[in-house]
């Protein structure tokens, strides 16, 4: 094969990366937690860019609604049920075989994240719900792993990178996370797949530079991407030193002091989930709801019914989530509907 014809021939001769900086993406074992909408995408483009080893984390299965963003799934692996992590392996696989591809079908927690993340250089965020990345957080910072953070909601998203001692951390920007049911999800406010690619690349791109030896060079600097209105732009963020996570050094995410608890109730075919944090009710949370399904109120809890699960919704942060007895399935329920 001639050097033009070389897979990363293109990517080489950009000269800020170039030969040496390719040889350490090679050398690089990466952890994408989630892969969905983001994930998906991060996947693809590290793996055309000759990462070495990605481990792929995601407790969901694939399903209609997520071809229309999520770009390594095809409507086989919708119909078939097949898990994110798995269909994305074996596409990935597909694409560069000199990847090293590891899909976990597993529910990321603080009992697993450090068996996960072991010999990685980087974490990546594809996730759906602030306690995840507040746990990922803590575990970078504690092991000074750098990671990338990456949202997206609607046509807008931002992208935060982090390198634990230099930039600022997820806690600087957010200290606490919010109230269940506080912020918008995908499921009540829609994303648009190309803001997904917009944001996504944009991790990708931060994940390359870190991996090729220039992760010293970044700024701690948060960007906000609008796709609908075509603008973005860069807001300074500079470390807290009263953060608790950076600056006080306390992990409570990481030692499980703050963290979802999941028990399935006997003979109810339903899983119990005792979220972080209070959900905080007002008008403007059940309308959002009701772009969910039917809901029910009262002065004891909020009602949600779906064509598939029924959440029982209680101001004390304690859900109900009817239709499963699988702790990861319900997990995800409550992510989509209240962003936990």
């Amino acid at each position: 094969m001639s050097e033009a014809d070389h897979r990363y021939a293109r990517q080489i001769r950009f000269a800020p990366l170039g030969e040496a900086g390719q040889r350490l993406l090679r050398q690089s074992r990466v952890l994408l937690c989630g892969c969905g909408a983001l994930g998906t995408a991060i996947a693809e483009r590290l793996a055309r860019s000759g990462v070495g080893a990605l481990r792929i984390v995601d407790r969901d299965w694939v399903e209609w609604s997520n071809l229309q963003r999520q770009c390594l799934f095809t409507e086989r692996d919708a119909a078939e049920s097949i898990p994110k992590a798995v269909a994305a392996a074996a596409a990935l696989q597909a694409i560069n075989s000199e990847v090293d591809v590891d899909p976990r079908v597993e529910d990321i927690s603080y009992r697993n994240l450090p068996a996960l993340a072991e010999g990685c250089d980087l974490i990546l965020d594809g996730t759906d719900n602030f306690e995840t990345r507040f746990l990922l957080n803590d575990y970078a910072v504690s092991q000074d792993i750098a990671w990338v953070h990456g949202g997206c909601l609607g046509a807008a998203g931002q992208v935060l990178g982090i390198i634990p001692g230099k930039t600022a951390c997820f806690r600087c920007l957010i200290p606490d996370p919010p109230p269940a049911g506080s912020v918008e999800t995908c499921d009540t406010a829609g994303v648009l797949a190309p803001a997904v690619g917009v944001v996504a690349n944009w991790q990708a791109a931060l994940a390359l530079k870190i991996l090729s030896g220039h992760g010293s060079e970044l700024d701690s600097q948060l960007v906000i991407i609008d796709t609908w209105n075509v603008e973005s732009r860069k807001l300074a963020l500079p470390r807290n030193p009263n953060c608790p996570c950076c600056g006080q050094r306390r992990f409570p995410f990481l030692n499980g002091t703050l963290s979802s608890d999941t028990n399935v109730l006997c003979g109810k075919n339903a899983v119990q989930i005792h979220l972080a944090t209070p959900v905080a009710r007002s008008t403007t949370w059940s309308a959002r709801l009701r772009e969910a399904g039917e809901v029910v109120e009262n002065r004891f809890f909020t009602r949600l019914k779906t064509p598939s699960h029924t959440l029982t919704i209680f101001p004390d942060g304690r859900v109900v989530v009817e239709g499963t007895t699988v702790p990861a399935t319900a997990r995800s329920v409550v992510a989509q509907v209240l962003g936990m």
